[in-house]
């Protein structure tokens, strides 16, 4: 066991990186292999040692593994993905429907990470001037919970496309408690070379030099050995 001090060795310092780097949104690709007990307490465990403002820790977690509770969930999102496809016309309306957008069935493990907007009083220490802090907080404890899952070899898909008041009306939650990431988890045949969505020709990263600024908005880095850095230079 290592000291709390103690630097990062390489090795452990690659394998932060290659979880970062490697990490899906899965939907295709899950197997029906149960999660250990022990594994999922794991994830868990590193989903509720993400910061938090105020240390609120406004999250809770939902492990569904009923087929009655997800096809309702499923039901919702059918809805809603017809409605989203509604955005789009002509060709790009086709590559939206042939995408597969969840894996609600297919993973054997569905998970909802809420938010309590009521946790830790009407005074949360630093949320006085953004109250959205811990809605932000939740966010840091779902990528947490990503990137434990992705060096654990278990892959994980958010759904997004969902109703969030039919939702919580399917997990009966408490109104002021809200269903902020709803997840598909489960051991996969593969992890993508890229992206999904990339790899489909909908969207490509970003290039990241583009996306740094110096010292305010569209102002070039002063520092040119960082900018050459950030091209791959």
């Amino acid at each position: 066991m290592s000291n709390q001090n103690d630097p990062f060795t390489d090795a452990q310092r690659e394998g932060l990186y290659r979880a970062i780097f490697e990490r899906r949104d899965v939907r295709s690709q899950f197997l029906p292999d149960a999660i250990p007990d022990e594994v999922l307490a794991r994830i868990l465990r590193a989903a509720h040692h993400a910061p938090s403002v105020g240390f609120m820790q406004p999250w809770d977690f939902i492990v569904i593994d009923s087929l009655a509770v997800r096809g309702q969930v499923l039901a919702s999102f059918n809805e809603e993905n017809t409605k989203a496809s509604e955005n789009y016309t002509g060709e790009r309306q086709q590559t939206y429907r042939t995408l597969k957008l969840q894996g609600i069935l297919e993973s054997p493990i569905n998970l909802c990470i809420t938010c309590d907007r009521s946790r830790g009083g009407p005074h949360v220490l630093g949320r006085n001037s953004i109250m959205e802090m811990d809605l932000f907080s939740t966010c840091l404890s779902v990528q947490n919970l990503w990137l434990a899952a992705r060096a654990e070899g278990i892959g994980v898909g958010w759904v997004s496309i969902l109703d969030q008041g039919i939702l919580s009306d399917i997990l009966q939650l408490p109104d002021h408690v809200y269903p902020l990431a709803y997840l598909c988890l489960g051991y996969v045949s593969e992890f993508l070379e890229q992206p999904e969505l990339q790899a489909k020709g909908w969207r490509s990263r970003l290039p990241l030099e583009e996306l740094v600024h110096g010292n305010g908005w569209g102002q070039p880095l002063e520092h040119q050995r960082l900018a050459s850095y950030l091209a791959g230079k």
